[in-house]
């Protein structure tokens, strides 16, 4: 789970960006730090699998795209800022990005490709509140990665099963697609990624 530490206070981006400690995982939600756990082994296969399969699909590309390893993303009129499992950010947007230089964070939809989110027990932050906020920036693709299937059953069926949803946003709203086994994973942005749920879901096995 994810612990609130005891600074419990309202606390700005800036506040925060000043007191992070180096190589520990927070985010601000709301203006309150969240300590991000030490994720399990399997989270970590899922996640290194994918991101070795988009890196692979942008290198063989020769897109302008790169996959920071942490950099936030922050909602622009929000004290909240999420560091994403993988992000893939365009170069071309960064010059407009005011927090990117010194702090590695970015504001604006224009600046992202996708962002993933492999989900573990706190789904709901990555199920309600990070769609909302990733709708609101301008996020074009988000991705929840629900391996373990405990998502609520309004999205993962009943009885609940590891799904991927893919959000495309579509005039300023999401239009949400979900993938479950054998299907393949259609991502709007790399067409040609051809991965099923099951392959991404058996990672590493």
């Amino acid at each position: 789970m994810v612990q609130t530490l005891a600074k419990t206070t309202f606390v700005t981006f800036a506040e925060f960006a000043q007191w992070l400690p180096e190589n520990r995982r927070y985010e601000l939600h709301d203006g309150v730090i969240i300590e991000m756990p030490q994720h399990i082994g399997k989270h970590e296969q899922v996640k290194g699998f994918l991101a070795v399969e988009i890196a692979f699909m942008v290198r063989h590309l020769n897109l302008p795209y790169f996959l920071p390893s942490q950099a936030f993303v922050k909602v622009p009129d929000a004290e909240s800022a999420y560091l994403p499992d993988i992000l893939i950010l365009k170069r071309s947007n960064l010059a407009n990005e005011p927090l990117w230089e010194k702090q590695s964070t970015v504001t604006q939809g224009d600046s992202v490709v996708i962002a993933i989110e492999v989900v573990s027990t706190n789904w709901r932050v990555d199920y309600f509140t990070k769609v909302k906020d990733y709708e609101e920036i301008g996020i074009p693709e988000y991705w929840t990665v629900d391996y373990l299937g405990i998502g609520g059953r309004r999205f993962i069926g009943n009885p609940k099963q590891p799904t991927i949803l893919v959000h495309e946003l579509i005039d300023g709203e999401y239009q949400v697609t979900a993938f479950q086994g054998d299907e393949r994973v259609i991502s709007p942005s790399f067409p040609d990624l051809n991965l099923t749920a099951i392959q991404i879901f058996q990672a590493g096995l």
